[in-house]
């Protein structure tokens, strides 16, 4: 019963909404089927699948607010979840940012569900794992990832009318390859919607080449250089800095776009000319539920164009406070690039440094967006068009504010993930200068 269809979805939410003596009443119900396999020094280690549904039903007495939730779905059980989130709303304080349930909403639907990921089988899962281990096995290399699917449902209504369902499917593969000695490490990873589209054959190759090209780095003295970031290197820096661009922090002085004297920096040119990003819940790449936590409409949204800062995310009561409309907050992120893939980036690269993938990322100052962290697994030297030779790890300390004003070029968008980030992002290679490297890593 983890996935349920919409008609089952829609009784369960009727019936709570009707069986609430609040004020108001929302429901929230998902369900989801997820499988993994997880495999390390060349052999699998765990494996399953989960399945899961659960209701959360939230009320209101004027300002005091309740939730609850249970994963039991008769009558009495029902009854039950809604009476508890009533005795919890009586017994909360006031909130003074209360805002009332959404009205009823318009959701466009959008391509989130694939069959073929839906139907993903315990001997799939198996294969990808083996796909990975035997190559590596035969090379003498160490094969360590983890393959995850899911198929899952949402389906939200309201006292007020407001109802909305939708199916949406996700898969999420990583795999780190080390040298059996481990002084070389290479590593890939893909998220997809549409499991056709994926072949681990062919992804662990990328980790292999890179898991033996590691092999006995050189050292370089930190300083400014010329970087060449993969998608999933840049992925979690641009990430961290979108979460600065939220009004309420803006206005109250807390964030990179908050002005001297106060305000915000919405309207003003912040980054280099080529730099567009946007928010489009249609998106064939990377479509994403067509409503947010709050239950709020998306919308397709610019937030940066031609390098002006076109939107800041007002929350529903920040919104009300200062008189703006709230939309719902992104789901996704699309940053604009060019057609060349990373390795046609490297060919017209004379000196620099490719970064396969920045980890341990940690804000060092919100105010200018500093953030510091590691290189990992594949940093390289390029010179005159070509890999040279591999280099030792750095720690790096920048501001994605500033890396996106040093712009030499862009590639070509993929998808990403990154487990700290909400957001489904599409984010091009980008080839920058003075990209600030402050010390070594031992680290592979």
């Amino acid at each position: 019963m983890s996935i349920m269809t919409e008609q089952e979805a829609k009784t369960i939410l009727d019936k709570v909404c009707k069986m609430s003596k609040a004020d108001e009443c929302t429901a929230q119900l998902t369900g989801s089927v997820d499988g993994n396999v997880r495999y390390a020094l060349n052999s699998v280690s765990t494996s399953g699948i989960v399945n899961n549904t659960d209701l959360a039903v939230q009320v209101a007495f004027g300002k005091r607010v309740g939730t609850a939730t249970i994963n039991e779905f008769d009558d009495a059980s029902l009854e039950k979840v809604v009476r508890r989130a009533e005795e919890l709303a009586k017994l909360a304080p006031e909130n003074p940012e209360f805002v009332p349930a959404i009205e009823k909403q318009a959701y466009k639907p959008s391509e989130t569900y694939s069959g073929k990921t839906a139907a993903i089988s315990p001997e799939y899962r198996a294969g990808v794992a083996a796909d990975c281990i035997e190559p590596c096995r035969k090379d003498k290399l160490v094969a360590a990832g983890f393959f995850t699917d899911s198929a899952r449902f949402t389906a939200i209504a309201n006292t007020k009318g407001n109802f909305g369902y939708q199916k949406s499917t996700n898969v999420d593969f990583t795999c780190t390859v080390r040298t059996d000695d481990a002084r070389g490490s290479g590593w890939v990873a893909r998220n997809l919607g549409d499991v056709s589209k994926f072949s681990a054959k062919n992804e662990i190759k990328t980790a292999m080449q890179k898991a033996k090209g590691s092999v006995d780095a050189k050292a370089l003295e930190p300083g400014k250089y010329t970087v060449i970031l993969e998608p999933a290197a840049s992925a979690h820096l641009i990430s961290d800095m979108l979460f600065g661009f939220d009004a309420r922090q803006a206005d109250e002085g807390r964030s990179f776009l908050s002005k001297k004297g106060g305000g915000n920096k919405l309207g003003e040119k912040l980054f280099d000319e080529r730099v567009s990003i946007y928010a489009d819940p249609w998106d064939a790449e990377s479509a994403v539920v067509p409503w947010d936590d709050d239950g709020l409409a998306r919308e397709k949204t610019p937030i940066v164009t031609k390098g002006v800062v076109e939107y800041l995310q007002y929350s529903r009561y920040w919104a009300q406070k200062q008189g703006k409309k709230a939309i719902g907050q992104p789901g996704n992120i699309i940053m604009a690039g060019g057609d060349k893939s990373t390795q046609e980036m490297i060919k017209g690269t004379k000196k620099g440094i490719l970064v396969t993938r920045t980890w341990y990322i940690r804000l060092v100052d919100p105010q200018t967006v500093l953030l510091t962290g590691l290189t990992r697994d594949g940093t390289f030297y390029i010179e005159n068009g070509e890999i040279r030779y591999p280099i030792k790890n750095f720690r790096f300390n920048e501001s994605p504010a500033i890396m996106l004003n040093n712009i030499e070029e862009l590639g070509k968008p993929v998808r990403v993930a990154d487990d700290e980030s909400p957001f489904v992002m599409m984010i091009p290679p980008m080839k920058l200068r003075d990209f600030t490297f402050t010390s070594l890593s031992d680290a592979v």
